[in-house]
């Protein structure tokens, strides 16, 4: 309570003032002691002050010390301060309507954590192996949204080709574009068969949460046993499963 607070604090005051009029007293019946009787009774009377002074002394410097009132925090500046605020930002928001290419790959994936994907038609401009034979192109609107896959989930890219300089394009290709450079895709994530049937079997040993696919064929195999897929083709897949999306190209499907 304020009045017992302001009590407390007075109590000290109030006995150094006491103690200060107590001495006071005696040191002015000492003195005049002293003047008219200089004899043995009086010097002891002068010890026994002295004695008193020293344990008013000692009792007062042990005497607990006012509280000090907690001073206020000052917000702290210099690089810790810089270093603090980094750690709690959020990402910027930008145009409040638009959601960030991470905050899509995470909405559009629905919890899924290993992203299986083919090649042809999808990260590349080329849509058949005969094509791949000769060169391997990355659409460069995949780059940014294959590298956010990468970072927030297990990402296997796979491919049917005729030949090893068909791996050799591909692989080149993927590593131009620089998707190996972030350590979240590697050249051992890239994965090759000869068959459509080897490829579907990759998905299937990888028990990959969503699978990507030009080949509907393909996507109507692994329906039963993948969670999610996209299929992706200009053309409507007719009457896929529930489980299934189209769309015309990748970068569509995150937009």
């Amino acid at each position: 309570m304020p009045g017992l607070a302001a009590a407390a604090d007075q109590d000290p005051v109030s006995l150094v003032r006491r103690v200060s009029r107590a001495l006071n007293r005696r040191v002015s019946d000492l003195v005049g002691l002293l003047f008219h009787h200089k004899t043995a009774g009086s010097l002891g009377a002068v010890a026994g002050f002295a004695i008193a002074v020293v344990f008013a002394w000692k009792f007062l410097r042990s005497s607990p010390a006012r509280p000090r009132r907690p001073e206020p925090k000052r917000p702290s500046v210099g690089p810790a301060a810089t270093d603090s605020a980094a750690a709690d930002a959020v990402e910027p928001a930008g145009d409040p309507g638009k959601l960030s290419t991470r905050q899509i790959v995470v909405k559009r994936l629905s919890g899924c954590r290993k992203v299986t994907c083919q090649l042809l038609g999808v990260v590349f401009e080329e849509k058949t192996p005969e094509e791949l034979q000769k060169h391997a192109t990355v659409r460069p609107s995949v780059v940014e949204l294959l590298l956010e896959i990468a970072r927030y989930c297990d990402l296997y890219l796979m491919e049917t080709v005729l030949d090893d300089k068909s791996e050799e394009n591909a692989l080149i290709a993927l590593e131009s574009a620089g998707l190996f450079k972030t350590g979240g895709l590697m050249k051992e994530k890239v994965l090759f068969s000869s068959t459509e049937i080897g490829r579907t079997s990759f998905v299937r040993q990888l028990e990959a949460d969503f699978h990507i696919d030009t080949s509907l064929d393909i996507i109507s195999q692994l329906s039963r046993f993948i969670r999610c897929q996209l299929f992706v083709s200009s053309i409507e897949g007719g009457q896929l499963a529930s489980n299934v999306f189209n769309s015309p190209s990748l970068e569509q499907f995150f937009s």
